[in-house]
């Protein structure tokens, strides 16, 4: 299972130094929409990590698809304080981790 990338490429520079090389670069809200239903649909991939500002832009409708995805798993992370993958752990494993 690949790891996937979403954001902008200041975010997406450390990943790719840690060897990740599926990053994705969307300029504009079309091309991020398209980028997310293309991951969607991609068997290979197993992790979408995108930058949490990223998410907050997309339509309601697939947000709600993005965090009922299980395979693949899409995680929001970022500088500001975020409980999406706080919830998404808790799914995954039925624990809370930070209690």
């Amino acid at each position: 299972m690949d790891i996937a990338v979403v954001g902008t490429p200041e975010f997406t520079l450390g990943f790719q130094l840690a060897g990740i090389d599926n990053l994705h670069n969307p300029e504009g809200a079309e091309a991020m929409i398209s980028t997310f239903k293309k991951l969607l649909n991609t068997k290979s991939v197993g992790i979408v990590v995108v930058d949490s500002t990223i998410l907050t832009t997309l339509p309601e409708r697939l947000r709600d698809q993005l965090s009922a995805s299980i395979s693949p798993t899409v995680l929001g992370i970022g500088t500001e304080e975020d409980t999406t993958l706080r919830d998404t752990i808790r799914k995954a494993i039925g624990v809370d981790l930070w209690k």
